[in-house]
């Protein structure tokens, strides 16, 4: 007759240490444009909470409203410089930003910083006409009528965005104040469009990304400028009625005053 044996001791249970994650806020979430703006800055405070207590980048990317993009080249026919008919980029924000605590290449690879959109380089611009075909039997593949020259257009998109201030990437704008602390500095140029912003906190851990938040912000106009912003997009005979009638009566005072003299 068999002895029956104690069942083993069961196997002591090995807890994973949470993952690391990111939090931060804006000090301010609206900004308010008027006559005498002259550019703004976004400040951002976070915290990395991480267990481990290893060594983490911080990448702040900032992107404003989507807008098209109309860019022409210039060419000599006949001794004369004309025009080409304008190329249509879509989807370019109508402003951009790349802070980080050192540069994006440090931080990580092509790779991820072309999937994650990182860096002026990454901006996703798409030309209106380009269509999608399969070549090699692969489907899905964007082609553009431009073929080799997408590139030179593409390239004069993000150098007129840069000229404007607009584009940018900066690897001094992260900084760590205090262990697990950081502080992020971003100016906003005169010239940056209103509307909703995005914010995107990105975590990296030895190149990789490991977390991610999304703060909004809001760039309005305020005043006499809102008022005439509003009026011109949402009832435009209105404004352009109003605009005929101040001209003529402009024009008609300017007249009768010099008339007089």
């Amino acid at each position: 007759m068999g002895v029956a044996l104690p069942p083993p001791p069961p196997a002591p249970v090995v807890l994973a240490p949470p993952p690391a994650r990111v939090s931060a806020a804006l000090t301010d979430t609206r900004i308010q444009v008027s006559s005498d703006f002259r550019g703004a800055r976004i400040v951002l405070y976070g915290a990395v909470f991480d267990p481990e207590r290893a060594r983490h980048d911080v990448v702040v990317v900032v992107r404003g409203p989507e807008e098209p993009v109309r860019i022409v080249r210039k060419v000599r026919i006949a001794g004369l410089w004309l025009n080409t008919p304008p190329e249509v980029f879509r989807g370019a924000p109508g402003y951009y930003m790349a802070a980080s605590n050192r540069p994006l290449a440090e931080v990580t690879g092509f790779a991820w910083r072309r999937r994650l959109r990182l860096g002026v380089d990454n901006i996703a611009l798409e030309q209106e006409a380009q269509r999608t075909e399969t070549l090699y039997g692969v489907e899905g593949v964007l082609v553009s009528p431009l073929e080799e020259d997408y590139f030179d257009f593409r390239r004069a998109v993000v150098r007129l965005k840069q000229r404007e201030g607009l584009y940018a990437a900066d690897s001094d704008a992260v900084r760590f104040v205090d262990e697990g602390l950081f502080r992020a500095d971003i100016a906003l140029p005169a010239a940056a469009p209103t509307g909703r912003y995005e914010a995107d906190i990105h975590l990296f851990r030895d190149g990789r990304p490991v977390a991610l938040r999304t703060r909004t912000l809001t760039v309005e106009k305020v005043g006499l400028e809102r008022f005439l912003y509003i009026l011109a997009h949402e009832r435009p005979w209105t404004y352009g009625v109003v605009s005929v009638l101040l001209a003529l009566t402009a024009g008609w005072t300017a007249s009768a005053v010099f008339r007089r003299r």
